[in-house]
């Protein structure tokens, strides 16, 4: 079985845009910029023998703030520049109710079971409570990167950091 490090991406990968407090994800095309580091940080994940997946909620798409043809513009920036394996999205509102929408593990479970990935072996790296909370469902350890949201706080990550690339740099330490 193979070992990924699946990533959220706003906020994680590129930058979110945070009005009092929360952030929000880029709508437009022209807004998507990655973070300092990210992009070294998966290609040093890659080069290191990691699966790097992306598991984003995206309700925008729901809300009709996002048209698919803006995101898919986005996670193909992220695809061309081999800078991930594959990108797993949920485009529910919480009142949908799926099982794709973090903090549930579905997007983590459905990409395991594509590419063999054994889930206890990974890491879920993410800046909100939903995506520790969907890692630790997951069985995976978990990386809270921290930007000082105002908003509810994740519970018992393993480690917590500033930046994907401080993520990265723990990774290699705790593989080493």
């Amino acid at each position: 079985m193979r070992k990924a490090v699946f990533l959220d991406r706003d906020g994680v990968i590129n930058r979110s845009e945070v009005r009092g407090g929360k952030p929000y994800a880029p709508t437009r095309v022209e807004d998507f910029e990655l973070l300092p580091g990210s992009a070294e940080a998966m290609a040093a994940l890659r080069a290191a023998g990691w699966l790097v997946i992306v598991v984003t909620n995206q309700p925008d798409l729901a809300t009709g703030q996002q048209d698919l043809a803006g995101l898919e513009a986005m996670h193909r920036s992220l695809r061309d520049g081999s800078l991930v394996d594959d990108i797993k999205v949920c485009p529910h509102l919480a009142s949908h109710q799926c099982a794709c929408r973090k903090p549930l593990p579905g997007m983590l479970v459905e990409a395991a079971r594509e590419w063999d990935i054994d889930l206890g072996a990974s890491i879920m790296v993410g800046d909100r409570w939903r995506d520790v909370d969907a890692g630790r469902a997951a069985g995976c350890r978990t990386i809270f990167v921290d930007h000082g949201y105002a908003e509810r706080r994740p519970e018992r990550p393993d480690a917590i950091v500033k930046s994907l690339l401080q993520a990265q740099q723990l990774i290699a330490q705790w593989t080493a």
